[in-house]
């Protein structure tokens, strides 16, 4: 169960349909084994995430996802999810998928990374990647309404 998962997203652009957020987020908890205890899901501009970045991690750039796991633990989460709503719009149409694909997709990933997954290596970014994408094919959620 998560016990405090919010949805807040600061870009009116998109509608966020936030029970279809909940769900996904849930299933991947149950696929993962993990226990949630917080994790704030944060739509955000381009603008709001370089802020972030440049503030907590010294990059002066945007992205499309930062994830800052406070526990330290990858079990029993405590942690919060930006996802850039420009950075996701810009990717879905570079990668022809669509845009709720792309939100779908930084979910998960940004919960493989609160679950312990990495990506700064070869051989790490290909075990996330493909697991990445076996559960994006396998929770497909339309969290745009």
């Amino acid at each position: 169960m998560v016990n405090n998962l919010i949805v807040f997203s600061s870009d009116k652009k998109y509608k966020i349909n936030k029970r279809r957020v909940h769900k996904l987020v849930n299933y991947l908890r149950q696929e993962l084994n993990l226990s949630i205890s917080s994790l704030p899901v944060n739509f955000i501009s381009s603008g709001e995430i370089t802020a972030i970045n440049k503030k907590y991690l010294k990059h002066n750039y945007s992205t499309d996802i930062i994830t800052f796991n406070y526990s330290g633990d990858t079990k029993n989460i405590d942690g919060e999810i930006f996802i850039s709503t420009d950075d996701a719009d810009k990717n879905s149409r570079k990668y022809k998928n669509t845009l709720d694909e792309e939100f779908q997709r930084l979910i998960i990933h940004g919960i493989l990374h609160l679950a312990g997954y990495d990506d700064m290596d070869v051989k790490s970014y290909r075990i996330m990647k493909k697991l990445e994408n076996k559960l994006l094919n396998r929770y497909k959620i339309t969290l745009l309404n």
